[in-house]
């Protein structure tokens, strides 16, 4: 029963973010982060283009050709869930969700990491940030690697019964002020603020000879548990890190290096497009979904 919990479920954003910010248990479970791992890897196969049997957790589809076209069928069984083990430069790091090519390798990867509370702290997620990326583009330079990181914005004042379990109060029963994200006045909180731009530094590597320690994409996206949303007004519309661009940077990146530098590999590498009619497009799910459809 425990393997059929952890298989991959085509989710979308929104019960993604639900399950994140309502945390039913211990949060060092998972069970509040891996339905985003899921999201993701639903959105590499719809939307994305990339074979649902080349992604680490599997999603829940499968593919069919028919008159020469990809069609993209909703298939709950062949889901598997997990992570991958890559091999970097310094050590093994088991990666989130992996896109591999045979004969090639990891081609993408994507960490996604989850804060809650205890926001002073998050200069150790950034330590451990540099050195996971430093460490697997040692071993592949080619890789194009993403970094997703939600943190749940708790508000300034009284300690929700439902969130006791995991945020800590003050004396007077309010949230205590290291858990706090978004301050009374509706501000970011300081330290959420310079975490932001610390992470600016870290994004946008766009060749195999750039530094190693730099994502190829990066976002930071605060969800509000009231709503279950990612708030709309932060980071600023100009920010590189805003999670709405991060999809789409993770896919240029990725047919920049192994589509079009490297025509001769473009019939392994090239990103799939679904016929319009295939019947998982037909599915309720599909609405949220941009799919990649044939021309």
């Amino acid at each position: 029963m425990a393997r059929q919990a952890n298989r991959c479920r085509w989710i979308g954003l929104s019960e993604a973010l639900d399950a994140f910010v309502s945390v039913p248990g211990k949060s060092q479970s998972q069970t509040h982060i891996r339905p985003l791992h899921w999201h993701v890897a639903c959105r590499l196969a719809v939307e994305g283009g990339f074979h649902p049997d080349d992604i680490v957790p599997r999603p829940p589809f499968s593919v069919r050709r028919s008159r020469g076209e990809h069609v993209l069928v909703y298939d709950p069984d062949s889901a598997a869930g997990g992570e991958l083990t890559v091999l970097g430069g310094l050590k093994t790091k088991d990666v989130d969700v992996v896109v591999s090519k045979p004969g090639i390798g990891p081609c993408v990867a994507v960490s996604i990491k989850g804060t809650l509370n205890a926001f002073r702290n998050l200069t150790n997620r950034m330590e451990e940030a540099v050195g996971d990326c430093t460490n697997l583009h040692i071993s592949y330079p080619n890789l194009v690697y993403g970094f997703l990181h939600v943190v749940r914005a708790n508000r300034e004042g009284p300690l929700a019964p439902d969130a006791a379990h995991f945020l800590k109060a003050d004396g007077a029963g309010n949230v205590a002020a290291n858990d706090i994200a978004i301050r009374g006045d509706g501000g970011v909180a300081e330290s959420i603020v310079r975490y932001h731009d610390v992470l600016l530094g870290l994004t946008g590597r766009d060749g195999v000879r750039n530094d190693i320690s730099r994502y190829e994409a990066l976002a930071l996206a605060m969800v509000d548990p009231e709503n279950r949303a990612v708030l709309a007004d932060w980071p600023s519309a100009v920010s590189p890190l805003r999670m709405e661009k991060f999809m789409d940077a993770i896919y240029r990146a990725y047919d920049q290096r192994y589509v079009y530098a490297a025509p001769k590999l473009a019939k392994r590498t090239v990103r799939l497009a679904w016929r319009d009619d295939s019947p998982a497009f037909s599915e309720p799910l599909a609405a949220a979904f941009s799919p990649r459809l044939g021309r």
